[in-house]
C-alpha cells in the first residue's frame, strides 16, 4: 500500500469520513466530475477519496502555465498542458472539447477532473463541455462529489453518454441529493433539473 493511500485512509477514518466504493475497477479513462464546488475544503476531501482508490488524477490548463517555473509546480500536481494551435497552417484554433478529446486519443489512461460549476459561487448553468469531452472520446462520466451532511466522497456513479439532455437530467439527478458545505452556493443547472 503506498503511504499517501495508507495516510488518507487514516485521515478519513480519524475525521469520521468514508469512501464510497461505487469506482468500478476498470476505469482507466474518464472525465471526473468534481460537484458541489462550494468550498476550497472540497478539493481536498475529493483528492484524497481519489488517493484512496489510487486514481492518478490530471486537470487541465492553459499550455502557457507549464513553462517554467510554473511547469515545477503545474506537472507534479497533475497538470497537462492543452495546446489549441491549429492543426495545419491557416487554419483556426482549435477549441477546447477538440483538443481534450486529442488528449484521450494519445493516452492509454487518463482520468481528468473537471468543475462545470467553474467557481464557488453559486451558477444556475453548468458549463457542459466535460459532457462533450466524453462523448467525443468515448469515456464514460464519473461523478465525483463530496457530502458533508454524510460526510461521504468519492464517485457514486458512472455515466456512458448516450443522450445529452436524459443525461444531463441523470446528472442532475444525482448531484440534488449531495450537501455541499456551502448550500447557498450550490444550484443544479436550472435546464435540466426536473
Amino acid at each position: 500500500m503506498r503511504l499517501s493511500s495508507f495516510f488518507c485512509k487514516q485521515i478519513f477514518r480519524l475525521s469520521g469520513w468514508t469512501v464510497d466504493t461505487n469506482l468500478p475497477p476498470e476505469i482507466k479513462k474518464s472525465i471526473i466530475i468534481a460537484a458541489p464546488h462550494t468550498s476550497n475544503w472540497d478539493f481536498w476531501y475529493a483528492m484524497a477519496s481519489f488517493t484512496i482508490y489510487r486514481l492518478r488524477i490530471r486537470f487541465t490548463i492553459k499550455k502557457e502555465w507549464m513553462r517554467f517555473p510554473f511547469g515545477l509546480l503545474m506537472r507534479p500536481l497533475g497538470g497537462i498542458g492543452i495546446d489549441r494551435r491549429p492543426r495545419t497552417a491557416g487554419a483556426e484554433r482549435i477549441s477546447f472539447v477538440e483538443a481534450m478529446i486529442d488528449l484521450f486519443h494519445q493516452n492509454e489512461e487518463l482520468i481528468i477532473l473537471i468543475t462545470p460549476e467553474g467557481t464557488r459561487s453559486r451558477q444556475e448553468k453548468w458549463k457542459t463541455g466535460f459532457y462533450h469531452v466524453a462523448l467525443g472520446a468515448g469515456v464514460p462520466i464519473c461523478l465525483g462529489y463530496v457530502d458533508y451532511k454524510n460526510k461521504k466522497a468519492g464517485i457514486g456513479k458512472v455515466i456512458y453518454p448516450t443522450d445529452f439532455a436524459t443525461d444531463m437530467r441523470t446528472i442532475m439527478d444525482f448531484y440534488r441529493n449531495i450537501h455541499p458545505r456551502y448550500p447557498e452556493n450550490f444550484a443544479l443547472d436550472q435546464e435540466f433539473a426536473r
